[in-house]
């Protein structure tokens, strides 16, 4: 049978059909590439506490989204950062702690690897446009932009995708501190880590860019076949 791959999804304003109104968001690539790796697509709205659902799925994705709250990781928030939903956190800390207890295959894409980090005890630079050294650093609100990035040898992302390749960059935070997690890649230009794991679990990894769109499969494949195991 095809792993069941829950995908987590924001609440956010949007536009459909003759109405605006709040809607429970997911990009598409997200689904297209979990059905194209050989998993079933379950997402997964900040709806309060959603582990119950860690008894249905074999795999979980932790999608991109807005930023994380300041007080998750026991900060301020900073002036650029003014989109963030305590709730979202709430709902994807709770899943991210019983996947990890359970050992349930999780992937962190973007603002899940920054959540994950957190949930280790990390934090954030919480604007890279004013972080000296980050300054620059890629593309965000809505801009697209590309860099190198640099994986570590021996840790299970470099299986999976090799030294080095080019990723896309659509953020303006970052990880500066991945807590008790092992950093697995960072930015070529910049430093920035771009890539967390954890190699006592089945499959626990973090990447700061969006490989859906990129089409990494083989991160994907990754996932699925750990879930199927």
């Amino acid at each position: 049978m095809k792993p069941v791959i829950g995908i987590t999804c924001f609440v956010k304003e949007a536009s459909y059909g003759n109405w605006t109104r709040d809607a429970a968001i997911l990009p598409s690539a997200y689904i297209s590439m979990v059905n194209k790796v050989g998993g079933v697509p379950l997402i997964i709205p900040p709806a309060g506490d959603m582990t119950v659902l860690l008894d249905s799925i074999d795999g979980l994705i932790v999608a991109g989204g807005p930023d994380i709250s300041p007080a998750s990781y026991g900060e301020d928030p900073e002036p650029m950062t003014t989109e963030y939903y305590p709730e979202q956190d709430f709902s994807e800390i709770g899943l991210i702690k019983g996947a990890i207890d359970r050992d349930i295959p999780l992937l962190g894409i973007c603002r899940g690897m920054q959540i994950l980090s957190v949930v280790h005890g990390g934090k954030m630079h919480q604007h890279l446009d004013t972080t000296p050294g980050h300054e620059g650093h890629g593309g965000f609100a809505g801009e697209s932009t590309e860099h190198g990035v640099v994986v570590e040898e021996g840790t299970h992302l470099s299986s999976l995708m090799g030294g080095s390749f080019t990723v896309n960059s659509l953020h303006h935070q970052g990880v500066s501190d991945a807590g008790s997690l092992e950093i697995s890649a960072r930015a070529e230009h910049d430093g920035l880590i771009e890539g967390v794991e954890r190699r006592d679990k089945k499959f626990c990894i973090g990447v700061q860019w969006h490989p859906e769109r990129k089409g990494h499969d083989l991160l994907f494949s990754g996932l699925i076949e750990a879930a199927r195991g």
